[in-house]
């Protein structure tokens, strides 16, 4: 065993596990360090809290002498918790959190200092831009670009610093991070779906957004990661042999929770509750080392604030526990990877949640409304849904252990089923009484009973739903959760805003009572839909092939899917609905393809190095010493050594193929990559990673695999699958 790893895999066996005690209640601890409405009523002036609510609940401005107030009082409340420091906390476009700290210390004209933060800096911040991604919306010399309050997700504490959540835009008004679209696409679904509310319940005045997420996770020990530079710079292992045991016993899922992880998920919790991130769920998943964090729901905007903190916690709290947290959604080949599964849903500010069934033929009309509506969206553009989710490291995922496929589908069980082909059957045009009260009867009576057998999922659907609300499950675990939901939130904004025009219509002119004619828009949807609905298995070929008869896309890779971000079609929607412009979109489509020949290029400059600097070299060290072995057995045995010497000798010729094969395929590799390197076009260049590139990846990992079951273990460098999977 190599000296490095051999250290580390006796430092990591000797861990005592890091004990974490929690003596507080949660519902004590809970959003200690926010500056949420409590904190806000006692530090607030009422004219203050009055203008942050109104902004909060209504979208109002807040004017300059109110954000003076609040900025004051918030750096009372701060100061009074230790805090040294403020920053604008943003979600650039790199996938990660971003932040620059300030002191809130300043220096007077006579030399006095005092601690300052006023409304101008509450509001608004100029960070440097020019060295985040921005799709060719400006010149690298243009490095001006603005961070902006955003009041609907409070300002929270953070080791000794207040972070304020902001947008981020360009100099020129262009969005350049994942909240400002998201601020868009909530605003646009909440006006169409109030609207399409009224025509059941006239005092809905707005409808919001939530969102649940359910963040899933490697742990491996730090130690062990010191001996894997792929793991170190590509956040997953590019080579290494499955280990013997894997998850076929099935023994890890909601298993007995290791002591060193389970201390781990105390303290990240405990650190959740102080920033008001109300997780209550904690298990270990089906591979081994695997586990899992899903909050109680919140409305979109904020959730998807907390899952982007979370992340950035997750990393520093399993470093105290000599962890290191692997959000890679395929960070081992031949176990299940991991995913962020996305469960969205609509309410109203009357208290209703609109994606569940009722008991009553008013809200059952309501839910099958919202229902219809959300399918046939993604329907429309379930290319752009697929979009929302593509990326490198997702790529690997889906389509393979328990992961949806790339073909986008919605599952919705064999109750909802039966009712849509009774709708269908619906008389169209005006319904008799008979049938207005047959209609009634069927949706009320078969509706409740989903609650009860609509629970069982289809894990191969990307896009199911569970009883009062869909889950988008085709979303990766690195992913910024603003990034599909920008996408859902506006493709349901646009067809409920169709749906209204048509239902309108019927009214007016063919003299259709309310009831009747959102019956009729609604027939003709369940008709249009069916392609889109699939209740099988999603990984077979026969789906393959029957997607394709159904019109449905099947990118399988991340430069096929983003095509559909720059589509007329998906440009044409993001500008109508105000979420996006034609050079932001366009924009995001570069950064994304960008980020993908990035990861693809970093990832086959890693797998280069190890094959040739690290198991080549380890390769020959071993087979000299089979080398001197034969030699040996030569002297002892003189004419015999070929036959004692038989499995020594094959060993070395194996070894030698295996060696040669490699070097061979790193040659081809390195030569691909710099081929593309020369393409000007980026879907050229993405194309060209995607499929003349890292289609050698598979060819170089097959060989060294093979290596690391022919070589001494005592001289292999890296930490193996058993050691990194089960070592506690």
């Amino acid at each position: 065993m190599s000296t490095l790893r051999f250290h580390a895999i006796k430092e990591s066996l000797s861990h005592k596990p890091l004990f974490f005690e929690d003596k507080e209640r949660r519902s004590e601890l809970f959003g200690k360090n926010v500056f949420n409405e409590t904190a806000m009523r006692q530090y607030l002036t009422k004219d203050a809290l009055k203008g942050v609510m109104n902004a909060i609940k209504h979208g109002k401005k807040i004017d300059r002498n109110i954000a003076d107030q609040v900025a004051s009082s918030m750096r009372d409340w701060a100061l009074s918790k230790g805090v040294t420091h403020y920053t604008h906390w943003f979600q650039p476009l790199t996938g990660t959190t971003a932040e620059k700290h300030d002191a809130f210390f300043e220096i007077l004209e006579d030399g006095m200092a005092i601690e300052k933060f006023g409304g101008t800096q509450l509001v608004q911040q100029e960070p440097d831009a020019s060295s985040f991604p921005n799709g060719g919306i400006r010149n690298t010399f243009e490095a001006r670009g603005y961070t902006a309050w955003d009041p609907t997700s409070p300002a929270f504490i953070y080791g000794t610093t207040l972070c304020i959540p902001t947008i981020f835009v360009a100099y020129t008004g262009e969005a350049l991070d994942y909240k400002t679209p998201l601020l868009r696409a909530l605003f646009a679904i909440d006006s169409a779906a109030t609207e399409v509310c009224k025509y059941f319940d006239k005092n809905v005045k707005k409808v919001s957004s939530s969102l649940g997420w359910e963040q899933e996770y490697f742990l491996v020990d730090k130690l062990l990661i010191s001996s894997r530079p792929d793991i170190q710079l590509t956040g997953r292992t590019l080579l290494g042999h499955s280990a013997a045991k894997g998850q076929q016993l099935d023994d890890h899922y909601f298993g007995s929770i290791p002591t060193r992880a389970f201390n781990f998920m105390k303290e990240l919790e405990y650190e959740c509750m102080l920033l008001g991130i109300p997780v209550k769920t904690r298990h270990n998943e089906v591979a081994p080392n695997q586990f899992e964090l899903a909050p109680i729901y919140e409305e979109v905007n904020l959730a998807v604030d907390h899952n982007s903190l979370v992340m950035d916690i997750m990393g520093r709290v399993a470093s105290k526990h000599d962890f290191k947290v692997l959000l890679h959604e395929k960070p081992f080949a031949g176990i299940n990877g991991s995913g962020k599964h996305n469960n969205w849903s609509l309410s109203t500010d009357t208290g209703v949640n609109l994606l569940s069934p009722g008991k009553t033929p008013m809200s059952n009309l309501q839910f099958l409304t919202f229902f219809i509506n959300t399918i046939k969206a993604v329907y429309e553009y379930e290319d752009l849904l697929r979009a929302s989710i593509a990326s490198a490291s997702n790529d690997h995922r889906l389509g393979a252990n328990e992961a949806p496929p790339a073909i986008m589908s919605v599952f919705i069980g064999e109750q909802l089923t039966k009712v849509l082909e009774e709708l269908e059957g619906v008389t169209k045009g005006k319904l008799s009484p008979e049938e207005k009260t047959e209609l009634k009867l069927n949706v009320v009576g078969k509706i409740p009973d989903v609650l009860l057998d609509n629970t069982d999922r289809n894990r191969t659907s990307p896009f199911a739903f569970t009883g009062n609300k869909f889950e988008f499950r085709a979303v990766g675990s690195l992913a910024n959760c603003g990034n599909p939901m920008t996408v859902l939130n506006t493709i349901v904004a646009k067809q409920l805003k169709e749906f209204k025009v048509e239902v309108d219509k019927l009214i007016d002119k063919k003299d259709l009572k309310k009831d009747e004619a959102v019956f009729n828009v609604l027939r003709e949807y369940i008709k249009s839909i069916k392609p889109i609905l699939f209740e099988g298995n999603g990984y077979g070929q026969a789906w393959e092939e029957e997607a394709v008869k159904r019109g449905l896309s099947n990118n399988k890779t991340t430069p096929e899917a983003l095509k559909a971000k720059i589509s007329a079609k998906a440009i044409e929607l993001f500008e109508e609905m105000n979420v996006m412009s034609k050079i932001e979109s366009h924009a995001r489509y570069e950064i994304e393809m960008e980020a993908y020949i990035m990861h693809i290029q970093i990832e086959s400059r890693v797998l280069g190095d190890i094959a040739r600097n690290h198991i080549v070299p380890t390769a020959v060290k071993y087979q000299n010493i089979l080398i001197e072995n034969v030699k040996g057995l030569k002297e002892i045995f003189e004419d015999k050594y070929k036959t004692v010497a038989k499995e020594q000798m094959g060993l070395i010729e194996e070894i030698s193929a295996h060696i040669e094969a490699i070097n061979s395929n790193v040659t081809k590799m390195t030569d691909a990559r710099r081929k593309a390197n020369t393409m000007d076009d980026i879907a050229q260049k993405a194309t060209s990673y995607c499929f003349d590139v890292k289609s050698i990846f598979k060819d170089i990992r097959y060989h060294c695999d093979k290596l690391e079951l022919l070589v001494d273990d005592e001289i292999w460098p890296l930490a193996k699958y058993r050691e990194l999977l089960f070592t506690r």
